[in-house]
């Protein structure tokens, strides 16, 4: 347990200037992901406050996502959803020596855009007389024909949608930004998977939303679960990833997506449909497995983006919407961002008719698979109690940890040793923390030597004694 004791200032309630401290110093590194805080009683002594006071502090950190309270343990700091790229070995491929980290928290894509591809599109736009109407202001919607480019993109990936239903966004996540303000009210509860990726618990903080995790199986969202969560919170919207769950890398099989949709149709959900993954599909399973929006098209928001299969710099992204719906969502982008950027989705579009994006989506499909055999190979080992849950396309793993390890002291005792990776409770919704996991993003490191020296690293840390790993006092 930690001697924490924190500098409070004057200028807020006592117990908010404790969670503030909190957050202070866990930004300022001085309290690391599982050290365990002081007991109320002890800090309350400390600082000269009531036992009360403390537990509102504690209470008011644990709202924040700070800390995570254990009944019968204490409270502890809990990791932070990372919201950075690495700062390991340089995406170039050069490794670093220079003490930092090897990060494998964060998604990105494994191969980094080629000169004569990315660079080279937005390039040939900033240079093309006949491209002078995209240094302009346009409509909300963008122009006619990067809609139709959207259209022709989400079409290889199995939703067939006329351009008069596709607004161009800035990436997938203001598309769910998007579609979230547009059908939720401030208060209203939304059904997500019970682990779900953090980029909607942000939109949900921000928009003041309430998630309802649902229970899930290794084929995605459970429809009984589904079914009585509607029934019991009367929430008319849902947002899922049946592609390659973040976290889980669950790929949701047809008949589930049947189960699924009816179900949504039986309570009149609408559906925010997460597809950004769906490049990763091999081409047999692409054509079986068309998206859930394809059951359910007057009530599905569909979502793709160019961020993981060509370049997150691109910021090209696509909502795909009910037509009763195009003019409110129109609504929306002019309240957060005006327009589409007209320069960047005239380069996607060069991209895709060209047949460029295409050929660097494939490369990262191949890259994925080949960094899923070798975190297979290296983290398979016999008794370590370990489990991967996984996809053999996927950008990531889903690590189960042993029952010995907690994730915090995990998280905490990786980092120490050079690899950055995401404690699984970031992904839990609610209070109740999830199974002992980790997220391992493959992707991230900026190639296979890199990556294998962190997978190895792991490795060997779950083989050990957590007790070795407990903080000092």
């Amino acid at each position: 347990m930690t001697t924490w004791i924190p500098e409070l200032r004057p200028d807020s309630p006592r117990y908010i200037a404790i969670a503030n401290a909190l957050a202070d110093d866990m930004g300022a590194g001085l309290l690391a992901p599982g050290v365990k805080l002081p007991t109320h009683r002890d800090l309350a002594w400390r600082l000269g406050v009531t036992v009360g006071t403390v537990t509102r502090a504690y209470a008011e950190a644990e709202r924040r996502g700070l800390v995570i309270g254990e009944v019968g343990r204490g409270t502890f700091v809990r990791a932070q959803t990372p919201d950075r790229p690495p700062s390991a070995d340089r995406r170039d491929g050069t490794p670093r020596d220079d003490g930092q980290i090897l990060d494998l928290s964060m998604n990105l894509p494994a191969l980094p855009s080629e000169p004569e591809t990315v660079p080279g599109a937005v390039a040939e736009v900033s240079g093309d007389p006949q491209a002078r109407h995209c240094f302009d202001y346009t409509t909300s919607l963008g122009l006619p024909e990067h809609r139709q480019s959207g259209a022709d993109w989400l079409a290889r990936h199995g939703l067939e949608s006329p351009a008069e239903r596709i607004v161009p966004t800035y990436g997938a996540q203001h598309a769910m930004f998007l579609a979230c303000a547009t059908l939720a009210e401030a208060g209203a509860p939304v059904l997500v998977e019970e682990a779900t990726f953090y980029g909607m618990k942000s939109i949900a903080k921000t928009l003041d939303l309430r998630l309802i995790g649902v229970q899930t199986d290794s084929q995605g969202l459970d429809p009984a679960s589904l079914d009585a969560a509607a029934r019991s919170t009367g929430a008319k919207l849902l947002y899922c990833i049946p592609n390659f769950q973040n976290p889980t890398s669950s790929v949701m099989p047809a008949q589930r997506r049947d189960e699924i949709a009816e179900v949504c149709a039986r309570n009149g959900i609408a559906v925010i449909e997460d597809d950004i993954y769906a490049f990763l599909l091999d081409d047999d399973d692409g054509a079986s497995l068309r998206p859930l929006s394809c059951r359910l098209p007057d009530q599905s928001f569909y979502i793709g983006s160019l961020s993981k299969s060509v370049s997150p710099a691109l910021r090209v992204g696509w909502l795909a919407v009910p037509e009763a719906w195009v003019d409110r969502i129109a609504v929306a982008q002019r309240a957060t961002v005006i327009m589409p950027n007209p320069l960047l989705q005239e380069a996607a579009r060069r991209l895709i008719e060209s047949g460029a994006a295409d050929r660097l989506a494939a490369g990262q499909r191949q890259e994925a698979i080949a960094r899923q055999r070798l975190a297979t190979e290296i983290l398979s080992r016999p008794n370590s109690g370990a489990q991967i849950v996984t996809h053999p396309n996927s950008f990531h793993i889903w690590l189960q940890l042993p029952p010995i390890w907690r994730t915090e002291t995990f998280v905490s005792a990786a980092r120490r040793r050079g690899v950055a990776v995401t404690a699984g409770d970031v992904f839990f919704v609610g209070r109740v923390p999830g199974p002992p996991a980790v997220r391992i993003c493959l992707s991230a490191a900026p190639n296979r030597a890199a990556l294998e020296r962190g997978l190895r690293t792991v490795a060997s840390l779950l083989s050990e004694d957590p007790t070795l790993e407990m903080p000092l006092v």
